[in-house]
């Protein structure tokens, strides 16, 4: 089964999740790659998912599109004068899944994010069909990009799998009481499971059976 990972913005820990999945699904003993088909700025995100695969594939084939300017992929293609080869990404994506039990493919930023001018992060995610899975900081504003995003995935007829909360930042008392309840309330407004929480630091989340079967779980 494949996935899109999507987040509700950009910097809330999508490629950290990303990881801990790809490697919980590859010491399961399943065949399990994680994919960045754009990078902007610097390819760590990229770097990481081609080591959370076990270099699996080449550097490239997990990020096809590099653009060095750390802005949105449309802008940055602007200033590069270098139009985003959909076609290299659409390849990619589907080479990836040859000899591979999962395929996760990160996008960038959030879900409306440009890439071209009419087409879209939510584009690149419609075209493969898969389900998608939204991460979420948890923080101020946690629950309105929340909603926003999932209402936007289903509004363009793709499943969403689940919402994971991601802790940012170690909890303090300062933020505690808006943090410690986004995701109870998460539960109580949406109609897509919360699969659970990553905790500051967590590096071990045993998971992926659950969002497979679409349980919740609390992440370790």
């Amino acid at each position: 089964m494949n996935f899109f990972l999507t987040g509700t913005d950009t910097g809330v820990g999508k490629t950290y999740v990303g990881c801990a999945l790809v490697r919980e699904w590859r010491e399961e003993g399943r065949r399990a790659v994680g994919l960045k088909p754009i990078c902007c700025g610097d390819r760590g995100d990229a770097l990481a998912l081609h080591a959370a695969g076990g270099q699996s594939l080449s550097l490239d084939a997990i990020n096809p599109v590099w653009l060095q300017t750390p802005a949105a992929p449309y802008a940055a293609s602007l200033l590069e004068s270098r139009p985003v080869d959909l076609d290299l990404i659409r390849r990619a994506c589907r080479a990836a899944q040859l000899g591979h039990d999962h395929v996760l493919v990160e996008g960038v930023g959030g879900w409306f994010v440009p890439i071209t001018r009419n087409y879209f992060i939510s584009d690149l995610a419609a075209e493969l069909g898969w389900p998608v899975i939204v991460v979420v900081a948890n923080r101020l504003g946690a629950l309105n990009h929340t909603l926003l995003t999932v209402r936007a995935i289903q509004a363009q007829g793709l499943t969403c799998a689940g919402v994971i909360v991601n802790e940012l930042l170690p909890p303090s008392l300062n933020d505690a009481l808006v943090t410690s309840g986004n995701r109870l309330i998460l539960e109580t407004l949406l109609d897509v499971p919360v699969l659970g929480e990553v905790a500051f630091g967590a590096r071990n989340v045993q998971w992926w059976r659950q969002l497979l079967s679409g349980k919740k779980t609390t992440l370790l």
